[in-house]
C-alpha cells in the first residue's frame, strides 16, 4: 500500500483526515514531533498549503497532504484569515489557557461591540496533495456560520466553540464527529481531494 504523509502535528486535524485516507487504502503517517517547522509565508490559504506539502514531499519523497485553514469574520474585513493559528500571539497566555483558547479570547475581544446579526463568518480550508514527481492537487472549501459571543461545546478544536452552524443549530464544538465530517470546510476539501486521489490510483 502507498504511504501518505499528513503534514501536521495537530492531533485534531489528524483525527479528521486519517480515517478517510486509510479507507482509500493508504498507509497514513504524520510528521515526526521533531520535524522542523515550515514557515508559512504565503498570502493565501492555497499558497500556505502548497508550501507545506511541497517541502515535505521533496524532503521525505512521499505523497504529502497539507492544509491551511482558518476563520474569516466579515465584520473584521476577513480577519484573522490566514493568521488564524497565531492570531492571539500578541496576547499574554493566561494560566491553564491553551493557544486555541487565547485565539478565541482575542477574537471575542475584537468582536465585543458587534451585534449577533452582523457576526457572519466562514471557515476556509485549502488542502493540497503533492507527489514526489511534482504533481499537485488543490481543493478549497468553506463553511459559513455565525460567530457567537461566548464558547459552547467541548469537542473539536480551534475556533469550533465560537462557530455556530445556523442550519444545524450547533457549534462546531457541539457536533458529533460524524456530523462534522460531513459538514466542515476541511471535510469538504478532503472529500474533493480523495476523489481526485482515487482517480489517480485506480
Amino acid at each position: 500500500m502507498e504511504k501518505i504523509i499528513i503534514a501536521t502535528k495537530n492531533k485534531g486535524k489528524l483525527a479528521e483526515l486519517e480515517a478517510p485516507l486509510k479507507a482509500l487504502g493508504f498507509v497514513v503517517e504524520t510528521l515526526p514531533q521533531d520535524y522542523p517547522e515550515i514557515e508559512e509565508n504565503g498570502t493565501s490559504f492555497e499558497e500556505n498549503a502548497l508550501i507545506k506539502a511541497r517541502a515535505v514531499a521533496k524532503d521525505l519523497q512521499c505523497i504529502t497532504i497539507a492544509d491551511d485553514s482558518g476563520i474569516s469574520v466579515n465584520a473584521l474585513n476577513g480577519a484573522p484569515g490566514i493568521y488564524s493559528a497565531r492570531y492571539g500571539n500578541d496576547y499574554e497566555l493566561l494560566e491553564n489557557e491553551t493557544k486555541d483558547q487565547r485565539n478565541n479570547r482575542k477574537l471575542l475581544d475584537k468582536m465585543k461591540d458587534i451585534p449577533l446579526e452582523k457576526r457572519q463568518c466562514a471557515f476556509h480550508c485549502a488542502m493540497a496533495a503533492v507527489f514526489p514527481n511534482g504533481r499537485e492537487i488543490v481543493a478549497h472549501n468553506t463553511w459559513e456560520g455565525i460567530l457567537l459571543t461566548e464558547a459552547h461545546g467541548v469537542k473539536g478544536f480551534g475556533y469550533d466553540p465560537l462557530f455556530f452552524d445556523e442550519e444545524l443549530q450547533l457549534t462546531g464544538a457541539e457536533m458529533p464527529k460524524e456530523t462534522k465530517m460531513q459538514r466542515s470546510h476541511r471535510a469538504k476539501s478532503l472529500k474533493a481531494l480523495i476523489h481526485a486521489l482515487g482517480d489517480i490510483i485506480r
